[in-house]
């Protein structure tokens, strides 16, 4: 067997986008690979059909695709580079090609003058998308000489500046979202006409369609100074082009929303009990009157948080049918396919196999979807409500055949206030009873997200150098509703770290054979904020590795994008009515106790988990002489673990697997 090496996760194949075609008899996907010597990720569309699977497109920058009918898939890219001069001028098009899924060349179809997304194909040359629309751009468009010149000027005088005037300014993996709003858009590329359905100052985060009743579905946040995630529902008639509001209250967040019958069916949450992490109710609303009814409040984890950095790119996560809604749900640590049906009953209809569900379709009575199933990586499986889980791919077989991936053993534990924790171990690759170990406790990010039995390259990576790895589900995580999730306020940092701490001793108890003095710590995001608070309240970690960290939710909350309403509902406080609270739940207070070594990873776009904290931190180490490092990673964001470009996430983890090597080996 081949060891599992710092590279390795550039051989799996990671799939993404499923989408059925019109029939239902054939099957689109992406299929996406890492690339290490050219430094990018590669993608390409597969069809499959007939139980065979073949590579339609060889791009290699196929990241998304539609199903124009039966015969034929679009899918966006400027393969010949026709608009890249226009994109120097401020216009950005988005071209559509089309290609045959007999195979042949591919060919432009149409082009949309912005950026475009979620297409949605109407027929006779008409589609509606999601295109983005940026209220403080400058454009050539419609100028000629002197005035061209003149604004072809301004513009790239222009690209030294940014203006912040509204929260949130920047968003990870997306950049300076100021000002630049998602708008529903109706094309017709017969007439050439892009119209507009949205105002200038709504943000869509969804958007559906039902053919039946001729109606679509957008919904998002509409705001001109700051997003205070309340959002607004429309229906728009394309018989009249009239768009209805529906009447939400004015005060939920919708999740998720489909056309179920003649009717809408809705996910939302006010956060009134939970704060922003709630857990969504689902409702019933009126396309006629816009009046929405409780259908059932079932305290539901929408959506799969099931851990691995062996994913790239996503697909449909919930779709509704006549019959009902189906939809992704985290339940304990693995995701499944649910349907609630009309009376407010919900029941599971993938099989109980564990792991996670990625995305899905649904074909007539047949499910289609990606999974990571037992361990192992994405595959695409099919199965009937409540029948058994067929594999139809292999793309992934040969590597977990020929490597040593380690089996982790499950261990529950019930912790001290009486609540039931679920943990896993990795022993080492070749583990020999009697002889002692180093050991690695990793801690995932939220917290509202869950470890399942899934791959996950890192930690199989240091079990196969000779580490234990152990892992756990604390307090605050995913898949068992509101109350164990709600670890806000003055909990925050205690009951979770207790579970954690817990879990730690328990292991070492099941495992004399790990050298107590050598246990390292690591943990991103959420983890990061616990390897900050660790160093700060105890030294039994011989070194500690933060990454994509929170030390100070005073600048935490001020800096990030989701800091100004997320973070200040984790704690339940803000700065100016009880800093008292955000100061003691912030590990930089705890910063003068600390020893151990600790190493920081960093990127300096990562909008979600800003790098002043991280610099705050190692400023307030090495001024209490700890040994500390950190490593900044410029061009990356905060899913450098997961999408970085692939020579960063090496030397991420070589950077990770020095410092326990130098302290712990």
């Amino acid at each position: 067997m081949e060891r599992i090496q710092i590279d390795a996760f550039s051989q799996v194949k990671m799939l993404s986008q499923l989408q059925a075609s019109p029939s239902g008899e054939k099957l689109a996907f992406v299929v996406t690979q890492a690339q290490v010597k050219a430094n990018k990720y590669v993608s390409h569309i597969h069809l499959l059909e007939n139980g065979k699977v073949r590579k339609l497109t060889s791009g290699g920058a196929e990241k998304s695709l539609y199903w124009l009918d039966e015969e034929h898939i679009l899918f966006p890219g400027d393969r010949t580079g026709k608009y890249k001069a226009v994109a120097d001028e401020g216009s950005h098009y988005t071209v559509f090609n089309k290609i045959s899924v007999q195979g042949g060349e591919a060919e432009e179809y149409f082009a949309l003058p912005f950026p475009a997304s979620n297409l949605i194909v109407l027929g006779d040359g008409k589609f509606l998308c999601i295109g983005q629309y940026d209220n403080y751009a400058m454009t050539t468009e419609g100028l000629e000489g002197a005035e061209k010149e003149e604004m072809l000027q301004k513009i790239q005088e222009e690209k030294d500046y940014e203006i912040f005037d509204e929260l949130p300014f920047w968003f990870n993996g997306k950049g300076i979202v100021n000002k630049k709003r998602g708008r529903v858009y109706l094309c017709d590329i017969c007439k050439n006409e892009q119209k507009a359905i949205t105002g200038p100052y709504m943000q869509v985060t969804g958007l559906k369609y039902n053919k039946e009743l001729g109606l679509a579905l957008y919904y998002g946040s509409d705001y001109q100074w700051m997003d205070d995630q309340i959002s607004r529902m429309f229906v728009y008639d394309l018989k009249t082009g009239e768009s209805r509001e529906m009447d939400l209250g004015g005060k939920h967040r919708v999740q998720a929303a489909d056309f179920v019958g003649d009717h809408i069916l809705m996910a939302a949450t006010t956060g009134e009990r939970y704060g922003s992490s709630e857990n969504p109710i689902f409702f019933n609303v009126d396309v006629n009157t816009g009046k929405m009814t409780q259908l059932a409040d079932l305290d539901t984890s929408l959506g799969s948080s099931v851990g691995s950095d062996c994913r790239y790119g996503g697909g449909a996560t919930n779709k509704g049918e006549k019959d009902g809604f189906y939809f992704l749900e985290t339940v304990g640590f693995n995701s499944v396919i649910r349907k609630l049906d009309e009376k407010g009953e919900v029941k599971t209809v993938s099989p109980d196999v564990h792991g996670s569900v990625d995305c899905f379709q649904k074909v007539g009575d047949t499910f289609y979807y990606v999974g990571m199933r037992c361990n192992g990586l994405q595959e695409i499986y099919c199965c009937k409500e409540g029948g058994e889980e067929n594999c139809l791919t292999s793309f992934n077989k040969e590597f977990l055949q020929s490597h040593s991936v380690v089996e982790p053993k499950y261990m529950h534990f019930t912790d001290k206030d009486g609540v039931d924790i679920d943990g896993w171990i990795l022993e080492p690759v070749d583990y020999d009873p009697s002889k002692k170990y180093p050991a690695i406790l990793n801690v995932h990010g939220g917290p509202k997200a869950v470890y399942g039995e899934t791959f996950f390259h890192e930690m199989q990576f240091w079990a196969n150098e000779g580490y234990f790895v152990f892992y756990c589900n604390p307090r605050g995580g995913d898949g068992k509703g509101n109350d164990f999730a709600n670890i806000r306020g003055e909990h925050y940092g205690v009951w979770d770290y207790n579970d954690l701490m817990e879990f730690t001793d328990k292991v070492l108890e099941m495992y004399p054979q790990i050298d107590q003095k050598r246990v390292g710590m690591a943990g991103g995001s959420y983890g990061g904020f616990m390897a900050n608070w660790i160093v700060g309240h105890t030294d039994r970690f011989a070194a500690v590795a933060s990454q994509r960290s929170i030390s100070n939710y005073l600048s935490k909350c001020l800096t990030t994008d989701i800091g100004y309403y997320h973070n200040l509902s984790a704690m339940m406080a803000d700065p100016w009515t009880n800093m008292d609270r955000m100061w003691n739940n912030s590990p930089l207070k705890y910063a003068d106790k600390a020893k151990t070594p600790t190493l920081f990873i960093q990127s300096d776009e990562d909008y979600r988990c800003w790098m002043a904290d991280a610099l705050q931190m190692m400023t307030a180490l090495r001024m209490h002489g700890v040994e500390t490092r950190l490593c900044l990673f410029h061009g990356e964001n905060h899913e450098l673990s997961r999408s970085g470009k692939p020579k960063h996430r090496i030397r991420r983890l070589r950077e990770i697997t020095n410092w326990f090597d130098h302290y712990m080996k």
